[in-house]
């Protein structure tokens, strides 16, 4: 696998980029638009729909098995773990237009304070001039969300909440800009679920709910063994 590895801001969190992952993303976007129509994105943010992969999604699965087990050399190398252990696979479509976002929506994330909750994003289709960014709060320099600062990064982001419009977009009087990667079809990130992070979402981007022109991304989360763990 062609790749890159990077760090984000002062915290120095690896960002792993690798291109051509699957070989053949029109092939994987296929899969994915065999198992529509997707339903909506429940229990979080997600501006739009979520398909989850299980066993019984014979080729989907098998995608998402072959590209972890090719990954895992890649991510054990760059965030120095033993491997890791799959909690979630899914395939997801932005579909909620700018004017239909709610406060939480329209800012930068985080998937967990756990340092070795990681996320895979895997770039399909539909992306054009998409992506995704990671950011800086600027009311406390927060970049990483843990139990020792989470009610910190809330607290901030509720009193300046009112002034968020639409999809994020660069940097902010709220949210610094550290750093965006370019949504190209079969691109893979894989980083810390714990950074603040957000899609790259054009206010004029076809917001579609057909898996073969819309924003499509597979989406995994997985859990590090760090060194030492004895599972």
């Amino acid at each position: 696998m062609i790749h890159q590895r990077r760090s984000i801001g002062d915290s120095g969190s690896p960002l792993l980029i690798v291109e051509a992952a699957s070989g053949d993303a029109r092939a994987v976007a296929a899969i994915a638009a065999a198992l529509r129509p997707f339903p909506p994105a429940r229990g979080n943010a997600y501006p739009g729909l979520r398909r989850f992969i299980g066993a019984t999604d014979h080729d989907a699965a098998a995608y998402a098995r072959d590209l972890l087990r090719r990954l895992a050399p890649l991510v054990n190398a760059t965030f120095a773990v033993d491997g890791f252990d799959l909690l979630t696979a899914s395939f997801s479509m932005v579909t909620a237009t700018p004017d239909r976002l709610s406060p939480i929506q329209r800012a930068p994330h985080f998937d967990s304070t756990d340092p070795q909750y990681l996320a895979i994003l895997h770039y399909l289709g539909g992306t054009a001039r998409s992506g995704t960014a990671f950011y800086r709060q600027r009311a406390t320099g927060i970049e990483r969300v843990t139990d020792a600062n989470r009610a910190q990064f809330i607290a901030a982001a509720q009193r300046e909440a009112a002034d968020w419009t639409g999809y994020i977009a660069g940097s902010t009087p709220s949210f610094e800009q550290l750093d965006a990667i370019d949504a190209q079809p079969d691109r893979l990130i894989v980083y810390q679920g714990s950074l603040l992070h957000s899609g790259i979402i054009p206010a004029d981007m076809a917001f579609s709910d057909d898996p073969s022109t819309g924003r499509l991304t597979a989406n995994f989360f997985v859990r590090a063994r760090p060194h030492g763990d004895p599972r």
